[in-house]
């Protein structure tokens, strides 16, 4: 065993020699980040496909769209951090059916084709407007893109309504699926005090909404200032409420878990309770403080029934901060549960490097890359409603 260090060195305590390397590194962090994001919108949409709320049938399109951009880059830090990404085709090709993550590639898979089924059947109409308007390669993309269907009378119309319901809810229990199996992944890891639990997947699901609603709003909000239109009040509003509820639960789950981590006593708490008082202390303090004000903000503006620039503003601010309280908490978990040593007497600090495949650098660098692909996406698909009298155009 490596002996006590001095406070300043990576780890403190007793700690195995192969312990002093965190094998899953920030983009393991990133990873179930950008799933959640991805969960979290698409439940935005299903509130109008499914549920009929009809205060969010303005921003509905745009949250599949931005599903969808992020979908296509979840598979992203897990094949910078494989290293030789080819490999990841075995998980596929010969799948070993007893460990949970060679269900990844098939659920991510699936997810990825309802997606892209239900945004056709929700811009079907657009697509063949624009098919008839636009010259040129553009114009041959969106016949492409038509699949020969150019009836748009009610009754066709009504016919893909169906179907973009029908895929929206079987998409629902996958979205639940899709990030609930990475809760589940690591809540299965008994070796780990820190994440063997029996909640893990519920909470890293309902984080994921909240985290998902919070980047749709401001989004949604930097949309209507590029665009020079104000915001719909009433897709804010009805936001801020279902903000205020999911992320409501989700604070008395996290709340519960450690209440119950602590009262029960089990062995190793003191390790965990050493993990939160040092490594991990500015994430928990970034994660609950930002998620208790989000908490608070949006109390204050569901009561006060707030319009205008005070309702944008505060929704703006409130997506932000639960974007930050969700990352600090896959942080605080991905990266706290591998400082806790496996002998529960000592702990390891991680330091994430700045460049390589695995720095903060290739983090940034695939963060942005389903930014860029929703405005692309934007432009050759509007997902705003036309105004009266104009015609569908990207």
């Amino acid at each position: 065993m490596i002996g006590t260090m001095a406070t300043a060195a990576p780890y403190v305590g007793y700690v195995y020699p192969n312990e002093t390397d965190i094998p899953w590194s920030v983009l393991i962090v990133i990873y179930p980040y950008i799933t959640g994001l991805v969960a979290g919108a698409f439940i935005v949409s299903s509130l109008y496909h499914v549920f009929g709320m009809s205060q969010f049938k303005p921003v509905a399109r745009f949250a599949l769209l931005t599903a969808v951009s992020f979908m296509f880059f979840v598979p992203m830090p897990l094949l910078f951090h494989l290293g030789n990404p080819q490999r990841a085709f075995n998980a596929v090709l010969t799948p070993h059916w007893t460990s949970a993550m060679s269900a990844f590639s098939y659920v991510a898979g699936f997810y990825v084709c309802l997606l892209l089924l239900e945004i056709w059947f929700a811009f079907r109409a657009d697509i063949v407007a624009l098919a008839k308007t636009k010259a040129g390669f553009a114009g041959r993309i969106y016949r492409l893109l038509s699949l020969g269907s150019d009836d748009v009378s009610p009754v066709a119309l009504a016919i893909d309504h169906r179907f973009a319901t029908a895929l929206a809810i079987i998409g629902i229990p996958s979205a639940g699926g899709l990030h609930g199996y990475v809760g589940f992944l690591f809540g299965s890891v008994k070796a780990r005090e820190w994440w063997s639990s029996d909640l893990m997947p519920i909470i890293f699901l309902l984080s994921a909404i909240v985290s998902g609603i919070g980047l749709l709003v401001v989004l949604y909000v930097a949309y209507s200032k590029a665009r020079k239109v104000p915001a719909d009040e009433n897709v804010l509003a009805g936001l801020a409420k279902t903000l205020w509820a999911f992320l409501l639960v989700v604070l008395l789950i996290e709340g519960l878990e450690l209440l119950e981590m602590f009262y029960k006593r089990l062995e190793g708490i003191d390790a965990v309770q050493r993990l939160i008082e040092g490594p991990i202390r500015y994430g928990m303090v970034l994660q609950w403080g930002c998620s208790l004000g989000v908490l608070v903000l949006l109390s204050v503006l569901i009561l006060s029934k707030a319009r205008g620039r005070f309702l944008v503003v505060g929704m703006t601010v409130s997506g932000i901060a639960m974007m930050i309280a969700v990352l600090a908490m896959r942080w605080n978990v991905v990266i706290g549960g591998q400082e806790l040593s496996k002998t529960t007497k000592g702990l390891l600090t991680y330091y994430p490097e700045i460049l390589g495949h695995e720095g903060l650098l290739a983090v940034a660098f695939i963060f942005l890359c389903p930014f860029v692909v929703l405005w692309l996406i934007t432009r050759f698909l509007s997902p705003w409603e036309p105004e009266a009298g104009k015609e569908v155009s990207p």
